[in-house]
């Protein structure tokens, strides 16, 4: 008998949503050079809301001092604010999981990067964004005032609060995926996320990636914080020395407060956690000296491990937990920043001289500039958001949404043709239950003949082979195989129906 074990449901999504990740990471490039950079960064904007376009396809954008440091050019430092960018969209990317269609998101990601993730940046960035103004404390990919020399920065608003409240936004608007794709719900590949994989807590699912394989994405975190600094100096070194405190600090709290339901110690959970503490000290790691990031990260894993209950409370399928991970971790780390934030460690690049830190230096007003700062940084992106996402999905051709029967057979079947994993199955031969089935006599039949190295799909690439050579011609005394072209989905279900006892 031919046993045939269908992956889980979250084996089918995987490959759309890598692809996605990979779109957005291409729309926003386009973006960024096109007119992205200049609108969160141009310096001659009067406003404090969005920039111009003053470097519209990066137009003088050469040699001349960055508005983030005088201590590198402005194009190295355009590039390097790129990469935020497409992080940022790759975090959003998360809210389709399971259930949206991938050409109106790609249409998405340009609007929303244009309208949201830009003036985000420039409030906190801009040499005019009133943010930067106010003195608003955050700081990977710190920027620099040259009026005041005091330097203001951006990264857990616009980067993690920006796409975790989007991403919940963007998760109503979709709704809820059905009840039956949300049973059995378990991450496909544990050893994936181990290696890499972002935010995934025992109700998420596989990866939706800007991190690619949580050992290679913390690795890459280093950079994101410790490259802030714009320098081979000290404060970039206690940069990375608090992204690693706060991150180890996380993971081990989410295990803790994992294994006191569950009494196992697991990977996801450990992960997830890992994830909160680096977004936690995204907007701190340059501003606390090294014994604040173990607070910092310990209560993001706590706070972000309990903020997972919150989709179930709203009633929102924040699939990925972009809110709780990402929002909440921001969120974290930029209310500690007012209470940790030390002058002694900011100045430790030799540049930023005159900013004051936060209640350890009796600056108190600290904490209601970033507490207004988080408020309308949520309340912006979850609005603006909500808005685009409809009305994107109110478009012919660009509804967001899947049908119910593509949700059942996957995204990857119905969206993308192809498969990160495909069908597992306990067999001799290969030909038992591999390749297009003739089921119209109800027995499954293998459809001759087969091309390993050709097949497609279900279709056969016999184009290039002389007649002669080929060994598989159609005997005459077999009918020739249907048109129509089974899908993974049905060619399992008619494997498995032969494979019934009668």
């Amino acid at each position: 008998m031919i046993i045939v074990l269908k992956l889980t449901e979250r084996s089918i999504q995987e490959m759309a949503q890598l692809w996605v990740c990979f779109a957005s990471n291409a729309v926003v490039i386009f973006q960024w050079f096109f007119w992205g950079y200049s609108l969160a960064f141009s310096p001659t904007s009067n406003n404090g809301f969005i920039g111009n376009l003053t470097h519209f396809g990066l137009i003088n954008v050469f040699g001349n001092p960055s508005p983030g440091t005088p201590l590198i050019p402005e194009l190295v430092y355009s590039f390097f604010q790129m990469e935020f960018a497409c992080v940022t969209a790759a975090i959003l990317m998360g809210g389709i999981a399971e259930r949206g269609r991938v050409l109106p998101v790609v249409v998405l990601i340009f609007l929303w990067t244009t309208i949201v993730y830009c003036p985000l940046a420039y409030w906190v960035w801009g040499t005019n964004g009133w943010a930067m103004k106010w003195g608003v404390l955050d700081f990977a990919g710190k920027s620099f005032s040259n009026s005041d020399q005091q330097p203001e920065t951006h990264g857990g608003g616009p980067v993690e609060i920006g796409s975790g409240v989007s991403g919940l936004a963007f998760s109503w608007v979709l709704g809820r995926r059905s009840e039956k794709e949300l049973l059995n719900f378990r991450p496909h590949n544990v050893s994936i996320v181990g290696l890499g994989s972002e935010h995934l807590n025992q109700s998420s699912w596989e990866l939706y990636l800007d991190s690619i394989l949580a050992s290679l994405l913390w690795f890459g975190w280093i950079g994101f914080n410790g490259g802030s600094a714009f320098g081979a100096n000290l404060r970039a070194v206690i940069a990375i020395w608090n992204t690693m405190i706060a991150a180890a600090f996380g993971g081990a709290i989410w295990c803790l407060l994992d294994f006191r339901i569950e009494r196992r110690w697991t990977m996801v959970g450990f992960c997830s956690g890992t994830i909160a503490g680096l977004v936690a000290a995204t907007p701190s790691s340059g501003f606390v000296y090294p014994w604040a990031s173990v607070i910092i990260g310990a209560l993001a894993g706590a706070l972000c491990n309990f903020a997972t209950k919150v989709k179930f409370l709203i009633r929102v399928d924040d699939a990925l937990d972009l809110f709780a991970e990402h929002a909440v971790g921001g969120i974290v780390g930029l209310i500690l920043t007012a209470f940790f934030a030390s002058p002694t460690v900011i100045s430790l690049d030799d540049v930023s001289l005159t900013t004051p830190g936060g209640w350890v230096n009796h600056n108190w007003k600290q904490l209601y500039i970033q507490f207004a700062y988080v408020c309308a940084t949520c309340g912006y992106s979850f609005v603006v958001t909500a808005i685009l996402a409809k009305a994107v999905d109110c478009i012919p051709g660009l509804h967001l949404r899947n049908t119910p029967e593509a949700e059942k057979r996957g995204m990857d079947e119905i969206e993308i043709g192809e498969f990160a994993s495909d069908y597992i199955e306990i067999r001799r031969d290969f030909t038992d239950g591999a390749a297009p089935f003739d089921s119209t006599d109800g027995k499954g039949a293998f459809l001759y003949p087969h091309v390993a190295a050709g097949d497609r799909h279900g279709h056969k690439e016999v184009s290039f082979a002389h007649p002669e050579e080929n060994q598989h011609r159609q005997p005459p005394d077999q009918p020739e195989p249907p048109h129509h072209i089974e899908s993974v989905s049905e060619k399992t279900d008619n494997t498995v129906a032969s494979s019934s006892p009668p």
